[in-house]
């Protein structure tokens, strides 16, 4: 007998011969489906500036559960449940002047009263200016690298898989000393 939909269905299987195979399930691919519905964004990052060649730029994102996480869902299909948790585990900055940097976390949010100190945690120093790229701004991207782990317990299995989410940085200006001084000084 083979229920099916709770209605009690049969299927007839005439002697010696094997009855309907189970249902075989991907649960790598129900964690895809899982993750695909789950709301991953890229970085939300920090606002755009003017900075001084050779001087420390601090870089971050905004930490929120859709752009770092972690993130939780979970489907079931043919009988077996699976349970996906997202996290980012990395952001790669490409800085606009053909050079990118990978952190492990959100960064750290700039504040004044650092005055003009490195970053502890997600830094650049631009070395040339930005009238030298196209546009005279360096626009580039942060790119969230997800880690999905997922589940299925009753398999008695589990993965994990990468997702990557972008986002377009603010452009960003940077100056030589000289020019910056000069522009702050009206001239």
């Amino acid at each position: 007998m083979q229920c099916e939909s709770g209605r009690g269905g049969v299927t007839f299987v005439p002697n010696g011969q094997d009855g309907p195979a189970a249902p075989t399930i991907d649960p790598e691919a129900v964690a895809r489906q899982t993750a695909a519905s789950m709301r991953l964004d890229g970085p939300k990052v920090a606002p755009p500036g003017t900075y001084v060649v050779g001087m420390p730029m601090w870089m971050w994102a905004t930490r929120t559960p859709t752009t770092f996480g972690p993130a939780t869902a979970s489907a079931t299909a043919g009988g077996v449940t699976v349970t996906a948790t997202a996290r980012v585990t990395r952001v790669r900055w490409a800085m606009g002047d053909d050079t990118t940097v990978t952190y492990l976390g959100p960064g750290t949010p700039y504040s004044r009263s650092r005055e003009v100190t490195s970053s502890p945690d997600c830094g650049y120093l631009y070395e040339r200016p930005s009238y030298e790229q196209l546009g005279d701004r360096c626009q580039g991207t942060a790119t969230a690298y997800w880690t999905v782990t997922w589940t299925a317990p009753a398999l008695n299995d589990g993965g994990t898989f990468t997702e990557a989410r972008a986002s377009a940085t603010p452009p960003t200006s940077a100056r030589s000393r000289s020019s910056t001084t000069d522009r702050l000084a009206g001239r």
